[in-house]
């Protein structure tokens, strides 16, 4: 039941999506704050540089938010905003609490654009290039980012419970999912490559070590001596928070991510089932394993395709990614602003 209703929740959010998708994409380009500010994705590419310097873990989480982001009524920055005592936030849905982190570092990219250009810059298109320059900063590819984006004035934690996949999905259930968002097999493997960087919670993977599906046992997909690396990382009763890289070059942009796959030494169980439980994806799996040049085309094109998934409700530039412009401030320097801006 809770695969259909989330079927049909994507089918209404690709509808919607259609129904303003040739005006949404036509919207959309490179280098559209070259006049109004020119600056902009060198500031982006910045502040990334330092948070990456502070902890190299950030920037693979700054890129998460595109998935988290875009899957969800289109890219619109609702997966940023807080919840309000008449909002359920994203950030509380069921594949995001305890999960999606450093939405400092989208603060700190927003508040020095609004330093330079006030008002000019989506908190959505921020996220766009924050995920492009987490793949550069980590040795993975370039690409142009078509920009100009609106952000959503509201966000919904249903859609994002509907939508989201959980660590446990499998490749057929991504697959429909991915389908239904007009992105191919091939797109669903290569933007599952952004595992390549990052790190994951125990919590994501217990199942896999001690009851797959049930069983009571491990999951049988999975290489023994990394097995038991992973018994020692998450014992059975032990803390759930601690983390583990996804792949075993958790800070390098590279294809080692499905090198690892192959070998049976994928950490979740939804990346590991696009080698072990489907032979269309595991064929690509394959191909991305030999040729990393393939990969990278095949991650870029699928970055941008996600990327023009558009929300067709009218929205606004935010001031503050957390919040839509009107809200209540919630902080001292906020309410210092806001006396300056409205009153």
């Amino acid at each position: 039941m809770a695969a259909r209703r989330g079927c049909i929740a994507v089918a209404a959010v690709l509808v919607a999506l259609l129904c303003r998708a040739e005006a949404a994409v036509k919207e959309l380009k490179v280098g559209y704050y070259a006049e109004t500010c020119p600056e902009a994705e060198g500031i982006v590419r910045e502040v990334m540089a330092r948070a990456r310097a502070r902890e190299a873990r950030s920037v693979a989480s700054v890129m998460r938010l595109q998935f988290h982001d875009c899957f969800v009524n289109g890219c619109d920055g609702s997966v940023l905003m807080d919840a309000t005592p008449t909002m359920l936030g994203e950030k509380d849905a069921l594949s995001n609490i305890n999960s999606l982190r450093s939405f400092e570092v989208v603060d700190e990219i927003k508040e020095a654009l609004e330093e330079r250009c006030p008002g000019v810059v989506s908190c959505a298109d921020i996220v766009i290039m924050a995920a492009r320059d987490a793949v550069v900063l980590t040795g993975g590819p370039n690409w142009e980012v078509r920009l100009g984006r609106e952000d959503s004035l509201t966000a919904s934690q249903e859609d994002s419970d509907s939508i989201m996949p959980s660590p446990r999905a499998n490749a057929s259930a991504l697959i429909r999912l991915f389908a239904g968002l007009n992105l191919s097999v091939t797109d669903l493997v290569a933007l599952s490559g952004s595992h390549s960087i990052g790190e994951a919670r125990c919590f994501s993977i217990v199942f896999r070590l001690y009851n797959q599906s049930g069983s009571g046992r491990p999951d049988p997909n999975m290489d023994a001596t990394y097995r038991r690396a992973l018994d020692a990382l998450c014992p059975r009763g032990g803390d759930e928070e601690v983390t583990g890289g996804m792949d075993a070059t958790p800070r390098a942009f590279d294809n080692q991510y499905f090198k690892d796959l192959v070998a049976l030494r994928g950490f979740l169980n939804s990346d590991q089932t696009l080698f072990s439980d489907n032979a269309s994806t595991r064929r690509v799996v394959k191909r991305f394993s030999k040729h990393q040049d393939v990969f990278f085309r095949a991650f870029v094109e699928g970055m941008i395709k996600m990327g023009e998934l558009q929300n067709p409700r009218k929205g606004e530039i935010r001031r503050n990614c957390r919040v839509a412009n009107g809200s209540p401030p919630t902080t001292p320097k906020e309410v210092a602003a806001y006396r300056v801006m409205d009153f």
